[in-house]
């Protein structure tokens, strides 16, 4: 039974490329398109249906892609070979960074790794879902026993809770995303100070996230775990202690006119 489905599948009216619906030969007319395949086409790949030049940006679903790295031929093959995103980035980055004013300055929070927060708060983040109610019981307490009052320079208490952490592999790509996740919530910049809480027993040790990025206990990071402290209740008293002797740190920092680039 012959195939009567189109050939070619348009997404959005306003693409650069449709998508091939089989397996294409060149001179292959393209349905719906008033042009023909320059070359074999794979099924579900793209294929240009006008000239698109070398860093132009390429649609699909409407929404921008990649940028051509050379110049496509109408009816021709749109594939990794001659399409890139990470060149469209970098050209989008080198436009907005001719756009900025060298002279335009914000006031932020410098950081001792270099970056600016335009915040300056103290994060309360969690190795492991177990430790999740300890955390936020930690930041609603901050709040009501008003340990901020005197720091008017800290804008708050934030609880960082997740799911995870606990029942996982120790290694894998599970293991890694949420290492990574921890870390860059930890780097934040709109952190001044951070306080990590674990359970004691789960697969993501603080010790190893500690000992893999260098985190030092001090002013602007301290951990412990609910099995250390002996209980939920002793582990939320801890860390309030631990985060009244990050204050006077966190706190003392002032913003600070950094570029807005």
């Amino acid at each position: 039974m012959a195939d009567v489905r189109p050939n070619a599948l348009r997404l959005n009216p306003a693409d650069d490329v449709v998508v091939a619906m089989r397996r294409l030969a060149p001179g292959d007319r393209l349905d719906g398109e008033a042009l023909a395949t320059t070359e074999t086409i794979p099924s579900g790949h793209k294929v240009a249906t006008h000239a698109i030049r070398a860093g132009e940006a390429v649609k699909k679903y409407g929404q921008v892609i990649g940028a051509a790295t050379v110049d496509i031929a109408p009816g021709a093959h749109v594939h990794s070979h001659n399409l890139a995103v990470s060149m469209l980035r970098e050209k989008a980055r080198a436009t907005v960074a001719q756009r900025l004013d060298p002279r335009r300055t914000f006031q932020g929070y410098r950081r001792p790794n270099g970056k600016v927060g335009v915040r300056n708060y103290l994060g309360v983040l969690t190795s492991v879902n177990c430790s999740a109610t300890v955390a936020r019981h930690i930041a609603e307490a901050v709040e009501k026993r008003g340990l901020l009052d005197a720091y008017p320079g800290i804008d708050g208490v934030v609880p960082i809770t997740h799911a995870s952490g606990c029942g996982m592999a120790g290694q894998g790509e599970g293991f890694e995303v949420l290492r990574r996740t921890l870390w860059g919530t930890a780097a934040n910049p709109n952190f001044g100070g951070v306080l990590m809480v674990g359970l004691g027993c789960e697969v993501m040790q603080i010790g190893r996230l500690k000992s893999e990025h260098g985190l030092d206990e001090g002013g602007g990071f301290q951990s412990f775990t609910i099995h250390e402290t002996g209980g939920t209740r002793r582990a939320i008293e801890e860390g309030l202690e631990r985060l009244a002797a990050m204050l006077p740190t966190v706190g003392a920092v002032r913003r600070e006119e950094a570029p807005a680039g």
